[in-house]
């Protein structure tokens, strides 16, 4: 039992050492072939990924790139029709609209002020009142309740009309009435001029108190007739620009041919045959005028022309431009989203040179005319305003007649 014991413990060293080396030399190996392996399968599936992505990108080679974002030859290009496009009205903006409203009130206010300086003027004068007078009263009135209206449609233009479906229509009547009975007095103020002066002898002289009523019931009554097709409006409310404003609403099949209908017997009988009356009865009065002499004739010859610029400049391009609405209504002018924008706006703009107008009336047929600034001068005077020294020498010393001859027709 002691002699393996011996042995062992004698070569136990080299042993232990020998051991140790097989077991390092071994471990290198192995961890050699781990490592060789290791790099191996690494490369090998770094190999077969970038040929996956190499063959998934064959699937967008360049040709196939091209193909989708460089041709359009399959392709078929898309044009906007603006005819059939969704048309969206610009309304005016808030500046301009503040502007409408200042000019509105301004109109308003000097409309007041004059047309009831020549009622009261008149009124003062009742006992000689003359034809030319009767009309101017009435013209007066017109202008003034044509002026009453203008405060709602200064309110309209900056917040849109507030007031309701009533008095959208109470409003525009009043307005549409007085639009027309002012447009007929100037015309019958006209032919009163014509027979005055071109045949102020024979039939002149012969007209009534009775005539001249009947013609103003007349003129009223006509008016109204022509006004009725604003009882359609109402409040209505643009989606385009969310906006409430007194607007005309009809609706059915018949709807637009009503429309068009009811604005030609509007044109015709509203304005174009006042402005063939007025230039007819204008000119010949022009050309007899022209046949004499003196003072008197260069100022009713001023006062003429005046009545006939103011009137075409105010009242003729409101006129053409609904005209020229009516006619793309009425189908007969091809209709755009650009040409009813703009004709919208003309509308607009137009109409407030039109509502001068009834401002403008009492300067032209009162304050210019000899007659009636005679008449003014002595109103002052019996109220204390003026002194009577202030008054024209001629007009104190016939203060009880009347003023005769062509000073008369010169309103």
């Amino acid at each position: 039992m002691t002699k393996p014991a011996r042995h062992l413990t004698s070569g136990s060293p080299w042993r232990v050492k020998r051991i140790l080396d097989v077991t390092h030399e071994e471990t290198c190996g192995v961890l050699k072939d781990f490592l060789e392996n290791a790099i191996r399968d690494a490369a090998t599936y770094t190999e077969h990924a970038n040929h996956k992505m190499v063959t998934a990108m064959d699937v967008f080679d360049m040709e196939n790139i091209a193909d989708i974002y460089g041709n359009y030859d399959n392709y078929t290009d898309y044009e906007v029709d603006l005819d059939t496009a969704p048309c969206i009205k610009g309304g005016n903006s808030h500046s301009i609209n503040v502007v409408i409203a200042v000019v509105y009130s301004l109109v308003c206010f000097l409309a007041v002020k004059g047309n009831m300086v020549v009622m009261v003027v008149i009124f003062y004068n009742r006992h000689k009142i003359s034809s030319t007078d009767i009309y101017l009263l009435h013209l007066a009135v017109a202008d003034l309740l044509f002026a009453v209206t203008l405060p709602f449609w200064a309110v309209d233009a900056i917040s849109g009309w507030v007031f309701g479906d009533a008095m959208c229509k109470i409003i525009s009547l009043l307005q549409e009435v007085n639009f027309y009975s002012g447009i007929l007095f100037l015309a019958c103020i006209s032919v009163d001029r014509f027979l005055s002066i071109v045949y102020s002898t024979k039939i002149h002289q012969q007209k009534g108190p009775f005539l001249i009523k009947v013609i103003c019931a007349v003129v009223w009554v006509l008016a109204i007739l022509l006004s009725l097709p604003v009882l359609y409006k109402g409040k209505y409310i643009l989606p385009d620009i969310d906006r409430t404003m007194c607007y005309e609403i009809l609706s059915g099949e018949s709807a637009e041919t009503w429309r068009v209908t009811t604005r030609f017997l509007r044109h015709f009988i509203g304005f174009l045959v006042p402005l063939a009356v007025m230039i007819f009865c204008y000119s010949v009065t022009i050309w007899r005028l022209c046949q004499m002499r003196g003072f008197q004739k260069q100022k009713a010859m001023k006062v003429i022309i005046a009545v006939v610029l103011a009137f075409l400049i105010c009242w003729l391009p409101h006129n053409i431009t609904v005209f020229i609405d009516t006619l793309m209504r009425a189908k007969l002018i091809g209709e755009t989203c650009d040409r009813r924008n703009h004709i919208d706006r003309a509308l607009s703009a137009t109409q407030t040179l039109g509502f001068l107008h009834s401002c403008i009336n009492p300067i032209l047929y009162a304050f210019i005319g000899v007659k009636f600034r005679n008449n003014l001068l002595r109103f002052l005077a019996s109220v204390g305003l003026i002194e009577q020294s202030a008054t024209p020498q001629y007009m104190r010393s016939v203060s009880t007649s009347s003023v005769s001859g062509l000073t008369d027709t010169t309103i």
